[in-house]
């Protein structure tokens, strides 16, 4: 699917059928999950009050996803951090991945949320060009530490 004006995205919020095309783009973005464990995920999150993941779609196809919370830690001031974003390759650098970030700032600001936090793979530098281009500001570079707990 190549991307034309004649395209019309949709923003929406994320529903629990739209487990397998989510999971789909979650692999894209490299994070393989089964449908199935996208749905749990996916339910869990639908009972936070301060989460949430907007779709971009046309023609009733998923093309994008965004996951938006809010962050509260002690040495820093309450803000809204992306979990997770992916256009699909089909249709990226077509403004999609530009209208679901919007759409995510426009929801940490109804929460009067001043900051956005995106975490970004050191990889990634075409990402990292989206964002200086939005207007974010590098601010660091950290490694990320992780353990199994069971």
């Amino acid at each position: 699917m190549k991307p034309t004006r004649s395209l019309r995205v949709f923003v929406r919020e994320i529903r629990l059928e739209d487990a397998g095309d989510v999971a789909e783009l979650s692999g894209e973005l490299g994070y393989p999950v089964s449908p199935p464990d996208m749905a749990q995920r996916i339910h869990a999150q639908l009972q936070l009050r301060d989460h949430v993941t907007y779709l971009a779609c046309i023609g009733g196809r998923v093309v994008g996803w965004i996951d938006v919370g809010v962050t509260h830690h002690l040495q820093a001031d309450t803000l809204a951090e992306i979990g997770g974003f992916v256009v699909s390759g089909e249709v990226r650098s077509s403004g999609i991945g530009k209208q679901l970030l919007a759409r995510a700032e426009q929801w940490a600001s109804e929460r009067g949320l001043r900051r956005m936090l995106v975490r970004s793979q050191i990889a990634r530098d075409r990402a990292h060009r989206f964002y200086l281009r939005e207007g974010y500001k590098q601010t660091k570079v950290s490694a990320v530490f992780t353990k199994d707990l069971g």
